[in-house]
């Protein structure tokens, strides 16, 4: 596919991809670092064993696939131009979002009352991980959030046809992708847990 051709419209909408694309490759990348090097720490002998992930962690797993489930409701309801219907769920989404970080802070504070701190005399290795990992996400969710914000803002104004949502797409392919991602590290550090 020739990427030059096009109108200057089309040209706009394949740099955005593309460049939504790059940002995607690079946060494979930060998270297959953190996760590797989470395999190699464990070799340590301060290593917690077996411990338990947080409850609220295996909530929020359920709130953030269901956020996707109703982004891609929307898209549906935008294709067949059921505006206010797409807003609805996409709006859903956003609350749905929200709910994911109240959770992912709950996990944290369930995560000190069993006496895991980020740092101090109660810290290790183990639990900073989890702490960095998850907020490293959180941050991402925060920036899915923002983009879905301005999607509704715009969608309310009407800028979005089902044969014109470019927009729409690149927050949608990023919140799938902070979801997939959630899912991996959640069943990698559950997982990783059981075997190790």
């Amino acid at each position: 596919m020739d990427l030059t051709k096009g109108t200057l419209k089309q040209k706009n909408e394949r740099a955005k991809k593309m460049m939504l694309w790059f940002g995607i490759v690079s946060l494979i990348m930060s998270f297959g670092g953190l996760t590797s090097a989470f395999i190699v720490s464990s070799t340590r002998e301060d290593w917690v064993r077996n411990f338990h992930l947080p409850e609220s962690f295996t909530l929020s797993t359920i709130i953030i696939v269901l956020s996707s489930i109703l982004l891609f409701a929307s898209k549906k309801m935008l294709i067949k131009a059921q505006y206010s219907r797409s807003v609805a769920l996409l709006t859903g989404t956003f609350v749905f979002g929200l709910a994911f970080i109240y959770t992912q802070f709950s996990g944290f504070n369930e995560l000190i009352a069993m006496g895991y701190n980020f740092t101090g005399p109660t810290s290790n290795i183990t639990m900073s991980y989890i702490y960095i990992i998850a907020v490293f996400h959180i941050l991402h969710v925060l920036a899915g959030l923002i983009c879905l914000a301005v999607v509704i803002i715009r969608h309310l104004k009407k800028a979005y046809t089902p044969k014109d949502k470019t927009g729409f797409d690149l927050a949608s392919t990023f919140w799938h992708f902070i979801d997939l991602l959630w899912l991996y590290l959640f069943f990698f550090i559950y997982f990783f847990n059981r075997i190790n």
